[in-house]
């Protein structure tokens, strides 16, 4: 066990991790020089596709020290998104150390920031590595200042890196055998192993990923899941490298996979404690806090029918991804489907993408929104949730709304001071604090509604900025708030999935952009089609689309007026019949493109 060191990579994104981790895996010949690829770590299309990592990799390497010894090192690469900061808490329960990477050319970012605090909190070894050395825009003096200030650690500790070229990497590796302790278990005490990620395979069920903390797992034995309380046989164990590698024993300290033969995703879940069902432990693992969703948004069946295999593959996902919460909901326009909570845009856009193609599903999602609290002007009534637009109740009834609020930092250059503010006050925003890291980096927080920044905030951010502003956040409480429900009629007929829950003072401007967006996506009808906004009864913004018209007069080369009029006429009486009995269809472009509006 003094030969095995546990630890993540984690960083801001874009920073490099999984440039390094390649070179980590190349130096120690884990992967022959034929199957080398970037991002070698990296098995979804769509991480390859955007150049980032959604999910957490755990690869076991083996690296021979100049003391004489064969370490094993088990490295976890984890995503650098703030979407994807659940997958990063989940790492680094399994680890005792963390290579802690910064972009020489960017500096500290805001996830960097955040992803440390985590890694402190479960008092994991750091090891600072200043990564892209080799870019003639490296500041390298600059950004070693900066991490000295945030972890007061001597200079001579941060390792100089480059992932492209490989300099470095002998460093980073006598490093980690140097300055991260071995793992702390007891072999002869009860099994004790936490669970700290799961993937669904069809041919041979869940495959749990574990951290063994103390004792022996041994091949064919009978485990137990504590939180779950199911016993399965331990059908196959073994370690994690590119592929898995079958194994008759796993130790304390080692970190790999067991296959059990489950079937059903609900009977596993992240962050529980295996323990041996002969010889069980007493205490269940301190695992990391549950996923706390951001944004809700609906998922809709195109068809019906697809109801259950959309079930299916949303249970499937959530293995995959443990941060994916979904419950059933129903809607007089889209039918059954999903109420799915996500921990931001992003996210929900990756899991769109993968129920498209992992699980050929296609889906209409609904306007995302985010978890409100409402009272009621009832009598004894009690404060309720809201999750959809829907459950707001009419504003006569209605005495107050709370929304959530987050504490958001954002850093930047200060020249970019002056539009990040403005863009912070459009979304109704408060600046808290300013701070400068550095002479050309300042760090501002402010205190945001969830529900301003769910949809184009980090976008506009990036854009203002050059792409130089990070972003990271974290939830605070409920705060009163004027809230309104925004629905859209066609026809004075309701649509629910359109409908939203806005801010009074932006309810006419959002109302009028739907209005003109859905003008330009309904197709014409034989009748005409009226667009509204409405708040309770009153119509705050309308657009008419006109009815298809059949020229009915062509047959009537001159002669007397009344003869056109009385055709005309006519045909006003068939429009206005069609009209009472014709139902508009709203095609799925419709639902993707309001989605859009800025």
């Amino acid at each position: 066990m003094e030969r095995i060191r546990n630890f993540c990579v984690i960083a801001h994104i874009d920073h490099g991790k999984s440039t390094l981790s390649d070179r980590l895996l190349e130096f120690t010949k884990t992967i022959s020089e034929r199957d080398m690829q970037a991002q070698a770590l990296d098995d979804m299309d769509i991480e390859r596709e955007r150049g980032i990592t959604i999910k957490s990799h755990a690869i076991q390497m083996y690296y021979d020290h100049t003391d004489g010894q064969k370490y094993t090192f088990n490295m976890i690469d984890t995503p650098g998104h703030v979407d994807f900061s659940y997958e990063v808490s989940r790492s680094i329960a399994a680890c005792e150390g963390a290579l802690l990477l910064v972009d020489a050319t960017q500096g500290i970012q805001a996830q960097t920031i955040s992803n440390l605090y985590l890694a402190i909190e479960h008092d994991l070894e750091i090891i600072p590595i200043l990564n892209k050395i080799d870019m003639e825009s490296a500041m390298v003096e600059e950004v070693t200042d900066q991490v000295v200030d945030l972890l007061g650690c001597d200079p001579s500790e941060i390792i100089l890196a480059s992932g492209k070229t490989g300099q470095g990497v002998e460093d980073v590796m006598n490093a980690i055998v140097d300055r991260i302790p071995s793992p702390k278990g007891d072999v002869s005490e009860p099994l004790q192993a936490l669970v700290f990620d799961s993937v669904f395979n069809p041919f041979r069920g869940v495959i749990a990923y574990i951290r063994i903390m103390n004792g022996k797992l041994k091949k064919g034995e009978r485990v137990r899941f504590i939180n779950t309380g199911k016993e399965y046989a331990a059908d196959e164990i073994g370690i994690l490298q590119l592929n898995q590698v079958p194994k008759k024993e796993l130790s304390a300290g080692d970190v790999g996979y067991i296959i059990t033969g489950i079937k059903i995703s609900k009977e596993i879940k992240v962050g529980d404690t295996l323990t041996s069902v002969e010889k069980p432990c007493t205490l269940a693992i301190r695992g990391f806090e549950d996923v706390k969703p951001m944004v809700f948004a609906g998922i809709f069946p195109i068809d019906n029918d697809d109801f259950e295999d959309l079930r299916d593959s949303l249970e499937k996902l959530q293995l995959n991804d443990a941060s994916l919460t979904f419950e059933p909901e129903s809607s007089a326009a889209l039918g059954f489907g999903f109420r799915c909570g996500f921990l931001g845009m992003l996210h929900l856009e990756i899991i769109q993408e993968r129920l498209s193609r992992e699980f050929d599903q296609d889906v209409i999602t609904t306007i995302p929104n985010v978890t409100y609290f409402a009272q009621s002007k009832k009598k004894g009534a009690e404060r309720f949730m809201v999750k959809t637009p829907v459950d707001l109740p009419d504003p006569a009834f209605l005495e107050y709304v709370e929304e959530p609020y987050i504490e958001a930092q954002v850093i930047s250059k200060p020249e970019y001071i002056g539009s990040i503010m403005n863009l912070a006050l459009e979304k109704r925003g408060s600046m808290t604090k300013q701070t400068y890291l550095t002479t050309d980096r300042i760090e501002m927080t402010f205190i945001l509604p969830l529900a301003e920044i769910v949809f184009d905030f980090y976008d506009r951010l990036k854009s203002i900025s050059r792409g130089y502003a990070s972003f990271d956040y974290t939830p605070l409480d409920f705060r009163k708030s004027d809230l309104v429900r925004l629905d859209i009629l066609l026809n004075s007929e309701p649509v629910d999935a359109l409908s939203a829950l806005v801010h009074r003072t932006k309810a006419e401007a959002f109302g009028r952009k739907i209005c003109k967006k859905l003008k330009e996506l309904l197709p014409r009808q034989q009748f005409k089609i009226a667009i509204q906004a409405s708040i309770g009864a009153k119509v705050i913004a309308r657009e008419t689309i006109s009815a298809l018209r059949k020229d009915v007069t062509a047959k009537c080369y001159g002669g007397d007026i009344t003869r056109k009029r009385k055709l005309l006429e006519k045909q006003k009486k068939g429009k206005k019949k069609m009209r009472q009995i014709g139902n508009v269809e709203v095609p799925q472009k419709a639902f993707l493109e309001v989605l859009k509006l800025d």
